[in-house]
């Protein structure tokens, strides 16, 4: 089994001696009941990781000794996620799930059919609710990169989001092609986005929008998948197709 992980600063991790303390910590020795002798990952989050054995252990937090350090490089092509905002908790569970099959970027999307909204007081909470699903997904999955969580973007952005990346897929079920059958971008700096839509399906000013932006639409499979579940199938093919599984 791999080790856990615990995320720490960056400058932490350049010392032959490391004390997690605080949220952090707490969860080592706590809730997790990290034990002297074990061995463990530290993370900043963005790639640099240690493998360490633990010398100390507090009511909360405990000590490191790191072994060995190295740094992850970043997978390519990069898959960026642009998720309609769903119902209620979905959108935690979407990020969780997303986060979990190797997504490396996620961006809210307030679609013109969505339910939920996201305003004043709301927004900020509701973004932090998605960062912090980001975070403990990524480390439960023993990632070394934690995915980026963007803030909450309108039709406009995720044009301009699409136009930039390699390939641009709306997934829509109406889409002629196959996700499994599309032609992959390849080579160093390459990015993927895929659009994933609300409840309500796309508007036609969003669909118009994307097509000129450069994205194509595609099928995931016979089924209509829930929006909170579609990013996670869609995220499952690409990682096979493109090696990074």
């Amino acid at each position: 089994m791999t080790p856990a992980v615990f995320l720490v600063d960056t400058a932490e991790l350049a010392a032959d001696r490391v004390e997690v303390t605080g949220p952090e910590g707490r969860h080592a020795a706590v809730v997790r009941r990290i034990r002297e002798g074990e061995t463990v990952d530290l993370s900043d989050g963005l790639g640099r990781r240690a493998r360490c054995t633990v010398t100390g252990v507090a009511k909360d937090g405990i000590v490191c000794a790191v072994v060995e350090r190295w740094e992850e490089p970043e997978p390519r092509p990069r898959l960026t996620v642009v998720q309609a905002l769903p119902k209620g908790d979905r959108g935690e569970l979407a990020v969780e799930m997303m986060t979990e099959a190797g997504v490396d970027a996620v961006v809210p999307w307030a679609a013109e059919r969505c339910i939920t909204r996201w305003k004043g007081d709301r927004a900020a909470k509701s973004l932090g609710k998605w960062r912090a699903a980001a975070r403990e997904a990524a480390k439960q999955a023993r990632r070394g990169r934690l995915p980026e969580v963007a803030g909450l973007a309108d039709r406009a952005a995720v044009a301009k989001l699409l136009a930039e990346a390699d390939l641009a897929v709306v997934l829509h079920e109406d889409g002629a092609q196959r996700l499994a059958d599309m032609d992959l971008p390849d080579g160093e700096g390459t990015e993927i986005v895929l659009v994933v839509g609300p409840e309500g399906g796309f508007s036609e000013a969003e669909l118009e929008a994307f097509a000129e932006a450069g994205a194509v639409p595609a099928l995931l499979g016979p089924t209509v998948l829930r929006t909170s579940t579609a990013g996670v199938a869609a995220l499952s093919v690409l990682q096979a197709r493109t090696g990074r599984w």
